[in-house]
Order: C-alpha cells, then sequence, then structure tokens
C-alpha cells in the first residue's frame, strides 16, 4: 500500500455531490464505515454462517467488492483496504451473535478439533469475503483519485499489478465457486450412457427440509440400497464412488442426512432439529420415498458408525421397509465406547512417554463431556494408539470430499457439518445401549467388522450380537479393515452385498 503515490489530474474536477463527503476526512470515515458496518448486519442476517451455496458466495464476492469501492471513494485513502474488512469482520461476528455450533460461535484455538472449526468456520469464510473487500476498497480509492478527491493517492505500477493481481485471484476464487457438481453417466459397452441407468443427485423434501442424495446404478429396475454415512455429520459421495461393484446389483442412493454435505446448506438450521428422533424419522422417510419411487416392496439399508444408530432405529420401528440391514463400524454404547477411548488413549500416552498428552487427558477427565471439543485428547490420537496397517486415516476425508459430486461449497460444508452436527447430536447419544433397547429386529442382519477395529467399538458390538434376536444374523470379520471396512474392503463388501441379495426375497 505504500506504493501509492499521490497525483492529481489537472483537469479533473470534483463532482457536487461527493464534494462535500471528501471536505473533512472524518466525513469519509464515518460514511465508510457506516456503509461498512449496514453490509456486514445485512450479510450476518441473511447468512449468519456465511455463505452455503455457491450462488450465496458469488452474491457475497460481489456485494464486497461494491462496499470495498464505496469504502474506498468516500475514504479516499489507503488505509480503507485494511480498516473496510476489519470493520466487516468485527461487524458480521455481532450481528450474528446467536448463531449456534463450534463454527460460528465462541473460538477456542487451545484444542485441535477447535482450531479446524475455526479454519472451516471463519477462515474459509474470510477468503471468500476479504479479498473482494481489499480489492474493492482499492479500485475505489483509484476512483476517488478520479473523480477530483485531494487527498487520494493513485497507485502507481507497483500497485497496479497487486491489484491486478488481486483481481485474477478473486476472479479465479469466483470460476472456482461457480463450477456445478456433475456425476459421471454410466457407460454401456458403446461408450455411451447405459440405457436404463440412473447417475443423478435427487433433491427431496424430507422432515420439511430439502435433503439431497446422490442414486446411481445400471438399472433402475435393480434392488434399491440405502447408505448412511458416519459422524454424526458426515458425508460418504467420494467414498461410495471410490469402487462402482455396488452399482451393478443395486440402485446405490448415497444420503447427505439432515444437516451435512450437499444438505447443509438447506437443513443445517434449525439446529433444534438436529436429533437423534428426527433423523430416524428422515432414515424412515427417505427409505419410504426410495422404496415408490422406484417401486419396490423392500430396500436393502446399510450403514456405518453413527449411521448405524438411526438406521437400526428405523428398521425396528419400520421392518416392513426393509429387505435386509448391514451395518458396518456398528455402534452400539457410544458411553462405553467413549470410555473404553478414554482409557486406551490414556494407557497409550503413559506408555510411550507422551506425558504432555497424559496431562491433557486427565484435565479433561472421564468422558461424557459438556463440550465435545475436550474428546480431541482421545478421538484425534486413535490412530496411534490403535494403528493399523493398509489404511492412512488422513487421506479418508480428502478423498471422500474431493469429487466432482462436490461443489467447492460443498466441500467446505461438508467440512463445517463434522463439526456443527456433531456439536447437537453426539451429546444426545450418551443414553442410547442397543443391549437394552434393541434386542430383536424383524429383518435379516450383518455386521461387517474390520479386524483393527478399536475395542472400544468392537466389544460392544460382539455383545450386541450375540443378545440379538433377528431372522437370520451374521458378524463378518474383514481382516485388513478398521472402522470403515466397506471402504477399506470395498470389493470384499461388495461380493459379501451380492450374496445378501441372493439369500433375500427379492424376486428377479
Amino acid at each position: 500500500m505504500d506504493t501509492l503515490t499521490r497525483e492529481r489530474t489537472p483537469e479533473a474536477e470534483t463532482p457536487r455531490e461527493v464534494d462535500g463527503i471528501w471536505s473533512d476526512w472524518r466525513i469519509g470515515l464515518a460514511l465508510a464505515v457506516g456503509i461498512t458496518v449496514l453490509a456486514a448486519v445485512v450479510a450476518a442476517w441473511l447468512t449468519p454462517r456465511g455463505p452455503l451455496t455457491g450462488a450465496q458466495a458469488l452474491v457475497s464476492m460481489v456485494g464486497a467488492v461494491a462496499v470495498g469501492v464505496l469504502a474506498g471513494v468516500a475514504m479516499g485513502n489507503r488505509w480503507s483496504m485494511l480498516a473496510t474488512p476489519v470493520v466487516f469482520m468485527a461487524a458480521f461476528e455481532v450481528g450474528r451473535i446467536g448463531a449456534a455450533g463450534p463454527t460460528v460461535d465462541g473460538v477456542n484455538l487451545t484444542a485441535m478439533l477447535g482450531q479446524f472449526a475455526f479454519v472451516v468456520g471463519r477462515v474459509a469464510h474470510g477468503l471468500i469475503v476479504l479479498p473482494a473487500l481489499v480489492l474493492g476498497a482499492g479500485a475505489g480509492v483509484w476512483l476517488s483519485h478520479r473523480l477530483g478527491n485531494p487527498r487520494a493517492p493513485r497507485p502507481g505500477v507497483p500497485g497496479r499489478i497487486v491489484l491486478g493481481v488481486l483481481a485474477l485471484g478473486v476472479a479465479g476464487l469466483a470460476v472456482a465457486l461457480a463450477r456445478p457438481a456433475s456425476t459421471a453417466p454410466i457407460l454401456g459397452p458403446d461408450g455411451q450412457p447405459l440405457a436404463g441407468s440412473i447417475a443423478e443427485f435427487a433433491t427431496v423434501e424430507i422432515g420439511g427440509v430439502d435433503q439431497v442424495m446422490l442414486l446411481r446404478g445400471t438399472s433402475t429396475d435393480n434392488p434399491v440400497l440405502l447408505h448412511l454415512a458416519g459422524g454424526p455429520g458426515g458425508t460418504d459421495l467420494g467414498a461410495m464412488r471410490a469402487d462402482t461393484e455396488l452399482e451393478q446389483d443395486f440402485v446405490v442412493a448415497t444420503w447427505d442426512q439432515r444437516g451435512t454435505g450437499k444438505s447443509y446448506a438447506t437443513s443445517i438450521d434449525p439446529v433444534e432439529d438436529l436429533t437423534v428422533d428426527q433423523a430416524v424419522a428422515d432414515t424412515i422417510e427417505v427409505a419410504t420415498y426410495l422404496r415408490d419411487r422406484f417401486d419396490q416392496d423392500r430396500i436393502f439399508l446399510t450403514a456405518n458408525s453413527w449411521g448405524t444408530i438411526p438406521s437400526v432405529y428405523a428398521v425396528q420401528r419400520a421392518p416392513e421397509l426393509f429387505h435386509a440391514y448391514v451395518g458396518t463400524g456398528q455402534m452400539v454404547d457410544n458411553r462405553q465406547t467413549d470410555q473404553m477411548f478414554y482409557d486406551d488413549a490414556l494407557a497409550w500416552a503413559e506408555q510411550v512417554g507422551n506425558d504432555a498428552l497424559a496431562d491433557q487427558i486427565r484435565v479433561a477427565g472421564p468422558p461424557p463431556y459438556d463440550n465435545l471439543l475436550d474428546y480431541t485428547y482421545t478421538v484425534a490420537y486413535e490412530h496411534q494408539w490403535n494403528a493399523y496397517p493398509g489404511v492412512d486415516d488422513l487421506w479418508k476425508m480428502p478423498f471422500n470430499v474431493f469429487v466432482p459430486e462436490n461443489t467447492l461449497m460443498d466441500r467446505i460444508n461438508a467440512t463445517r457439518a463434522m463439526f456443527d452436527v456433531n456439536w447437537f447430536v453426539y451429546p444426545q447419544l450418551q443414553d442410547y445401549d442397543f443391549r437394552r433397547d434393541v434386542t430383536r429386529l424383524e429383518v435379516p442382519v450383518h455386521l461387517v467388522m474390520g479386524r483393527h477395529e478399536a475395542r472400544g467399538r468392537a466389544v460392544p458390538a460382539r455383545e450386541w450380537f450375540q443378545l440379538l434376536h433377528a431372522p437370520s444374523k451374521e458378524l463378518v470379520v474383514f481382516d485388513d479393515s478398521g472402522h470403515r471396512p466397506w471402504f477399506e474392503q470395498p470389493h470384499e463388501f461388495a461380493a459379501l452385498m451380492a450374496d445378501v441379495l441372493a439369500h433375500s426375497d427379492v424376486t428377479p
């Protein structure tokens, strides 16, 4: 900004309408602050979580440029390029007080999960809006000079380069935000879309809000398989596309549940609806929609981790909707799971001499926790005290999110949901225990467990399996898997599902 030089164009005349603004620098400053605060408050009212869709993000960027230009013209000073984004951020934070969730309310940078929540909630929003504000303010200062403001400098060559680079960056981000989601068609031997196949996104009103699912299969006449991701707050669009074998035998419906992934923008609020009971009701409604749309008597239900909880309750309440239930990474009793995670993480930290981590775990104390971020010290280190070969856990989330089926905002939302939905739903899971609440299901049950699953999940799952009464039940162990055997060994899982289908009552 020190590259700006004062240079007046002799013939420039100051329009009467703006001459008064520049007669006193304080008037221009007050006007710039007023414009910025008003814009921030309106933005906070319309989008308290920041932009949620690509369209909202683009409108926010255009609006930010316009606000920056007006502020730059009013101030006629290079400091507007700093003052405008600072004032906007402060006013926006005040304006959205009342929005709930770790990505939008209190900042906690002491815990790893809090740091990630800050990045996806605030830093991501800042990257969309703040460069556009700075660009607009810089252009506004230049325009102020052109309009005859005697105090406004004109950027020299370095300043123009800076503004040009900013403009290119903002334009590049706008192009990325505008890229629509897509899913590849299913092709036949001739390389053309296969007749009778399906490869589409379906936006359906479920529980009073729009929710999105990806539907893919070689034939719409095939039986339907509904899949629920883990979390709470997870999406499996990318993971279900990692291997297409299931699409040969089923119409695969990968559902982004309420508040997650592609459904985040339309259903994260009101947060009061983020409950286990609502998740169960949504699951039943989605199953009914799929059964009716594809003219099926029943559908198959698969789920992973958190997704197994609403799935089991849905099967218990509406068994007439389902051919079979297949649970992977099965959850049974979250309270016991969390306690065992705490014990194992503390024992590992003490064993390897990680005194700092051991002290953090002891300070947090045993679960349950009022603040979800306190789970950082046990959950974040799981794959160190429960390491297993063949799976890079850090690879899972990027692989799952960075697929053509997700837009840039979908990718941001998918990460936000892991914090926001978890924040409200996970504490509700402390009172659920399938060994007590679900001892009978009226459909065949298949549990798929990775041999390297953490004992905090494996022990309760095995105990529930032994207690469970069902028309038939099967416990299958995948040798090279941990918590997500369907994703970590997709070929074996597809073969298992083909066998489940062969032994079902589906009419060819």
